[in-house]
């Protein structure tokens, strides 16, 4: 069983794996940022892929740059292949375009093989991990510290390069980026030092990463080993984890549910679903019901009363969630949320038996950090 000093260990590990690994990868990061920009101004697209749990990374690669969460930023063209991106890849790829497959820490050799024919049409390639424009050597042998260091990675891509895209394209001011990090908000013409004060701010979304793992390490771990034996609990009744979440939160839905069925060797499977899974039902629910229907019809379709129903959100608020938890709340189901900023209505109304926040009001950061909570407790659960 994984006690509450583990579980702080645990969090405080990842604090040490970032840096050293941001530290040496900062620079490398801030060119191929510069170089994604130039592709896309020239009309390329980001095409993302892998395999299992690794095809929500590219899931979520895809909706943060189709849908950027800042006001202002405009869409930019990216792609999930991942169902079957062989053909795709040979079907789409161009000499423009950016191919990023991701893979376990020791890399998977059908995604090396999909880059390589995406770099002889001439895309950008990053091999996450392996051998590409931009690749990443095996830095951690721990699949969750491997993914959420990715993650970071992914993240930092989509946030640096508008920058470079706006200095390029604008011709004064970074107007609503501004609020991001210190030197998104000066003049966007070309200057030399761009890429120094990319790797900068690199560094400090980091920084700020480690601070706020740090705080839920010493606040939260005791929450996070008690709702780890209450889940255990109830799956050794039967019970399975029901996982819901909207945008980059449905991917980390997905991931977990993925990570509990077909967990890393030496884990125990732990039955999961995701309700962020399914487009055609999601889509026919949002259409028919409205939005706010999508993860209420599907807990009546599929919770039973020794479930645990999994909320993520970054917000705290988002009307399908606390419909969501509302729900599992009439069905018996024990609720654990993992929410950001103060906690929003979820906090405030104690929708959750167990709800982990993440305070912090930037989107980014809070799923990086959502992500070291949820892999330790799955940890933990597995240990219970």
């Amino acid at each position: 069983m994984m006690n509450p000093v583990d579980i702080e260990r645990r969090l405080l590990e990842r604090n040490r794996a970032a840096a050293c690994f941001f530290d040496k990868e900062a620079p490398r990061l801030a060119r191929a940022c510069r170089e994604m920009s130039e592709r896309f101004l020239r009309g390329g697209r980001l095409l993302a892929f892998g395999r299992g749990a690794y095809a929500t990374d590219a899931q979520h690669v895809s909706v943060e740059f189709v849908h950027p969460i800042v006001v202002g930023k405009r869409a930019l063209p990216a792609l999930d292949l991942s169902l079957l991106f062989d053909p795709w890849l040979d079907a789409l790829a161009g000499p423009a375009d950016i191919a990023m497959g991701f893979g376990p820490p020791e890399g998977d050799p059908a995604v090396h093989a999909a880059l390589a024919r995406a770099r002889s049409r001439g895309a950008m390639t990053f091999a996450l991990p392996g051998a590409g424009d931009y690749g990443v050597e095996c830095f951690s042998s721990d699949p969750f510290i491997h993914q959420e260091m990715i993650e970071v990675l992914y993240h930092t891509l989509w946030e640096t390069v508008h920058v470079f895209f706006e200095r390029r394209e604008l011709p004064s001011e970074a107007g609503a980026a501004g609020f991001l990090y210190p030197f998104l908000g000066v003049q966007c013409e070309e200057r030399a030092d761009a890429t120094a004060e990319a790797e900068a701010s690199i560094r400090m979304k980091v920084a700020d990463d480690a601070r706020l793992r740090s705080e839920v390490a010493a606040a939260q771990s005791g929450r996070i080993a008690e709702a780890a034996a209450a889940i255990a609990r109830r799956i050794e009744s039967g019970g399975k984890l029901v996982l819901f979440g909207n945008g980059g939160s449905a991917t980390d839905a997905n991931d977990w549910a993925i990570e509990c069925v077909a967990p890393p060797r030496g884990m125990r499977p732990v039955p999961a679903i995701s309700l962020s899974s399914e487009p055609a039902v999601l889509s026919a629910l949002a259409n028919d019901l409205g939005a706010e229907a999508v993860f209420v019809r599907q807990l009546a379709a599929h919770a039973c009363p020794g479930d645990v129903a999994v909320a993520i959100t970054t917000s705290g608020g988002s009307r399908n969630i606390v419909a969501g938890l509302e729900e599992a709340r009439k069905r018996g189901l024990l609720a654990v949320a993992l929410v950001g900023y103060d906690g929003g209505e979820i906090a405030a109304r104690g929708l959750a038996s167990f709800a982990f926040t993440v305070h912090c009001d930037y989107i980014p950061r809070i799923q990086e950090v959502q992500a070291s909570i949820y892999h330790v407790l799955r940890e933990a659960i597995d240990r219970a």
